[in-house]
């Protein structure tokens, strides 16, 4: 199975200007392509920014809106699929989704956070309730998480239990959380024997300031590639050998004992 080169795009565009921010992931797209990227992943409410506050509901669209229709022709134009974070409305309910669109522009997976961070997330967002949600593409099984769902453990493993390969997490990490970025994600990827591609935010928007720090973590628990504090298109290889080679050696899951756990529930 070929390599899975994967793009992480890290910047936070311009909050509330939606075209400005399309048009930077169609640039993104291209680079990533041109570099042999067959994945493009934005940060967290990439379409929109994060620090939007009270403009947030007139924002949010439905998940087959016009962000979706251009997020789509993206993929075509460049032959890349692409993973965004934007503020999802359903009926009368805003979730913070993320989006994984093919590289033929079709919608593969959408998810929905389940752990909302913070009274900005709490007063506007309805929580998700699927924790799993899987696509494949290049014969790698791809997942989906949302920033503050991957610092709870019970997540990635569920993810890995159920057999994702590449698991990726849109995110805006905060100061001073760098070592979540630093510490916890790389040991998400050891401990469930899979990639995490982390992407996030950067710099000073509205009274929050993104830390950065993305990166594409293996299976081995280190960070395969690390972006620093500011905007940055970083390129990483996710490697189905690499990572079937080193299942095969850590056995974590094979030597899990669940009957153990029923006090967890």
């Amino acid at each position: 199975m070929p390599l899975l080169r994967t793009a992480l795009l890290q910047s936070s565009g311009r909050p509330g200007l939606v075209g400005h921010n399309l048009a930077l992931l169609d640039e993104a797209a291209g680079r990533a392509a041109a570099a042999g990227a067959r994945l493009l992943v934005s940060p967290e409410l990439f379409l929109t920014g994060y620090a939007v506050d009270d403009a947030l509901p007139g924002l949010a669209e439905p998940a087959d809106g016009p962000g979706a229709e251009a997020v789509s022709a993206i993929c075509v134009r460049h032959g890349i699929a692409v993973a965004y974070g934007y503020p999802e409305r359903s009926g009368g309910r805003l979730f913070n989704a993320v989006q994984l669109l093919g590289p033929d522009g079709t919608a593969l997976a959408g998810y929905r956070k389940t752990h909302l961070y913070g009274s900005f997330e709490q007063r506007w967002f309805t929580p998700g309730d699927r924790t799993v949600v899987q696509a494949a593409l290049d014969g790698v099984r791809i997942g989906l998480l949302i920033c503050y769902d991957v610092e709870f453990p019970e997540n990635v493993r569920a993810h890995a239990l159920a057999g994702t390969d590449l698991l990726l997490v849109p995110t805006a990490l905060m100061r001073p959380f760098g070592f979540v970025a630093e510490s916890v994600v790389p040991v998400r990827a050891f401990e469930n024997q899979l990639y995490v591609a982390y992407v996030n935010r950067a710099g000073p928007e509205g009274t929050f300031d993104f830390t950065g720090l993305s990166c594409l973590a293996g299976p081995d628990g280190t960070a395969r590639a690390r972006a620093g504090q500011g905007e940055e298109l970083l390129l990483a290889d996710a490697d189905p050998a690499r990572l079937a080679a080193s299942r095969e050696a850590n056995t974590y899951l094979r030597d899990r004992r669940p009957a153990l756990y029923g006090s967890l529930l």
